[in-house]
């Protein structure tokens, strides 16, 4: 089946926003065995998106046109739908129940414009839209089935997953159930991996399981896709598959599927009836950011503490007079982490400390990384040092206190060595 996307809006032609949308999209629908073949941006112009409906209606098969859906005169996606088909916009009274809802649930009164939302081409297809007052729709034009979406990402990813792929496979023939499993990883680069896994697809001969990757530092996405008969099928087949993976990558699987670090890291503590600490300089409040708003962690995340420099920590945690004159080592992590640790009464204390190299932001520069753990019985501690840019520093190091901590609290080794590492 041959797809086009079609990404609509000014913001997104001039690249006032990034256009995050196409990447999810093009992702997702590659997981299920949909390729994309063009890729198209259009600004707000009735002619020019026009000439972009018909266009692709002569090329592909499906088209996705992401935008325009909303209650402004800048969003045109129904109106020019309904020119290119030749038919009149005509209110889904329904939709406009709907909205009229959705926003008596908040307590608000609708603007009058948002009606335009529920002016839809006749004969449309109406893609359900849970989480928001723009609904989808979907109509042929030429020989091609389009289906619009709202440019909001959250309500775009749930239409596309629950309305449009289900309809995508459905049109393509494809008859299969596909399963995609993800392994998230840190500390192993894409070729290692890559390398490591070499062969794993031959063990169901079949050719029913896809091995691929995205990565996204600092983390690496290990994705098997898998087709069957049937569920049953399917898990036949991935069970091999899914232990070779397991096995090969060990220690460096993080969490698999829609887990995160941060959220094994909180039920690893959850499960202990642990709590947790952090501090942190230069991350800018990162590791903090990544754990304080998930579900559950005002009970387990006792404080964070963010310091630009090692005097702003000498004052904060009480420590020795003479700390933030001494070279940051791996010990005084650990003496950061214990104080940490006695001042919050947590059961866990984190502490990443980075010692920045000086100079202008460039692909050379670099930083030690010191990563601190302490709880009652001890404190241990690890160094690491990770060249990149600030960013790509900033970024390695929370997700290597993380790590850390994660494999601490599983029993597993603390200083087993990463790709990103440098001596």
């Amino acid at each position: 089946m041959r797809i086009e996307i079609i990404c609509t809006g000014d913001e997104v032609l001039t690249g006032k926003i990034v256009n995050t949308n196409f990447s999810t999209m093009s992702q997702k629908l590659e997981d299920f065995g949909l390729s994309v073949r063009w890729g198209t941006i259009v600004g707000d112009d009735r002619q020019t998106l026009l000439a972009a409906f018909r266009l692709a209606a002569g090329r592909v098969d499906a088209v996705i046109v992401n935008g325009g859906l909303g209650p402004t005169i800048d969003d045109l996606s129904q109106e020019v739908a309904a020119e290119a088909v030749g038919v009149d916009l005509v209110l889904n009274e329904a939709w406009l129940a709907r909205m009229e809802e959705f926003f008596q649930r908040r307590s608000r009164v609708m603007p009058p414009n948002n009606r335009k939302q529920a002016m839809l081409p006749a004969g449309a297809e109406v893609l359900d839209n849970p989480i928001g007052t723009a609904c989808g729709f979907a109509l042929d034009i030429g020989g091609a089935r389009f289906f619009f979406t709202p440019g909001v990402p959250r309500e775009l990813n749930r239409m596309l997953e629950e309305q449009i792929i289900p309809r995508l496979l459905a049109l393509s023939g494809v008859t299969a159930v596909i399963h995609l499993k993800r392994f998230h990883s840190y500390g192993l680069g894409e070729s290692h991996i890559d390398a490591l896994l070499a062969g794993v697809e031959d063990l169901v001969p079949d050719g029913s399981v896809k091995l691929g990757f995205r990565a996204h530092y600092p983390e690496i996405e290990t994705k098997l896709t898998v087709r069957g008969t049937d569920i049953a099928d399917v898990h036949r087949k991935l069970a091999p598959v899914e232990q070779e993976v397991r096995k090969r990558l060990g220690n460096f699987i993080l969490a698999e599927d829609g887990q995160t670090l941060e959220g094994v890291v909180l039920a690893a503590l959850a499960e202990r009836g642990g709590s947790l600490a952090v501090v942190e300089t230069f991350t800018a409040g990162h590791i903090a950011a990544r754990l304080a708003h998930l579900p559950g962690a005002e009970k387990l995340f006792c404080r964070g503490i963010v310091a630009r420099d090692l005097i702003q920590l000498q004052d904060a945690l009480g420590l020795p007079a003479d700390f933030a004159s001494a070279a940051l080592t791996a010990a005084a992590a650990e003496l950061v982490a214990r104080a940490a640790w006695r001042q919050s009464g947590a059961t866990h204390a984190l502490a990443v400390l980075i010692d920045l190299d000086e100079g202008a932001d460039r692909i050379d520069l670099g930083g030690s990384i010191y990563v601190g753990i302490a709880t009652e019985r001890e404190a241990v501690s690890r160094r690491a040092r990770i060249v990149g840019g600030r960013e790509w520093v900033r970024l390695g190091a929370a997700e290597l206190g993380l790590d850390c901590l994660r494999r601490y609290l599983h029993g597993l080794p603390v200083h087993q060595r990463i790709d990103f590492e440098k001596v």
